[in-house]
């Protein structure tokens, strides 16, 4: 059993519409579309428990109350879950924003509500635990997906191997799931994206770090395609 963490909150992104995985999104918001017998939010759930964090804020919106109704405080998964509720959509930033009463812990994770990975999340709090003073926020990063096969080339132009859609080596690419110190979340923005407002200033700060996962399953669910390649990844876990 890996030791909780006592001084930080998990605050996971849980109000998404979901508009290209309609018509299951009709009736409950992204994050609680099954992939191998449970929601997304749940699996995020038992994976950031595994790395011992218990402490979780659920920024919720859309179809709020199949989340709050299915989970209700955490006990049953031994966990504490409190909710942040948007009466409208507001962006990352602004979700996060909204939710500062709710969030009391000097370090937060912070994890798109769609995400289906095996990175280890307690890396990036150990990173940024280790860089106080010159660092605010950690992101993790893995690499790119090719959404093609690829082919080998040779002299000539013969075809050595075809390549069934590699991670492309060296391109690293934001995987949804970061570390922050708490001022952070009354400096998002109170509507937008931390991507394109929260980040790139502090990344110009000099203030933003990258925790690299090479070789390391991860899915952002958008599509009906994406949901078999998430079941993929719960195998590799419970198989791990």
């Amino acid at each position: 059993m890996v030791e909780p963490i006592s001084d930080a909150q998990v605050a996971i992104l849980a109000g998404g519409l979901g508009l290209r995985l309609r018509p299951i999104t009709e009736k409950i918001p992204k994050p609680m579309i099954e992939v191998s017998g449970k929601p997304i939010l749940e699996w995020q759930l038992l994976w950031f428990k595994e790395s011992g964090f218990r402490r979780f804020v659920f920024l919720v919106g859309y179809k709020r109350e199949v989340i709050m109704n299915y989970f209700g405080d955490g006990s049953s998964w031994g966990v504490e879950i409190r909710y942040s509720v948007e009466e409208e959509p507001l962006g990352t930033g602004g979700a996060l924003r909204n939710a500062f009463e709710k969030i009391d812990a000097p370090i937060i994770l912070m994890s798109n509500g769609d995400i289906v990975t095996t990175l280890d999340p307690r890396r990036l709090a150990d990173t940024l635990l280790g860089n106080r003073g010159d660092t605010d926020i950690v992101i993790a990063s893995v690499e790119l997906p090719s959404p093609y096969g690829v082919l080998d080339v040779g002299p000539e132009g013969r075809i050595r191997a075809f390549i069934e859609k590699p991670r492309l080596r060296n391109t690293w690419i934001n995987a949804g799931v970061y570390a922050m110190v708490r001022d952070m979340v009354g400096e998002a923005p109170r509507k937008g994206d931390l991507e394109k407002t929260l980040f790139p200033q502090k990344a110009k700060e000099g203030r933003v770090r990258a925790v690299l996962y090479p070789d390391t399953p991860w899915i952002s669910v958008d599509s009906f395609k994406d949901i078999k390649e998430a079941e993929k990844i719960i195998g590799r876990r419970a198989q791990s």
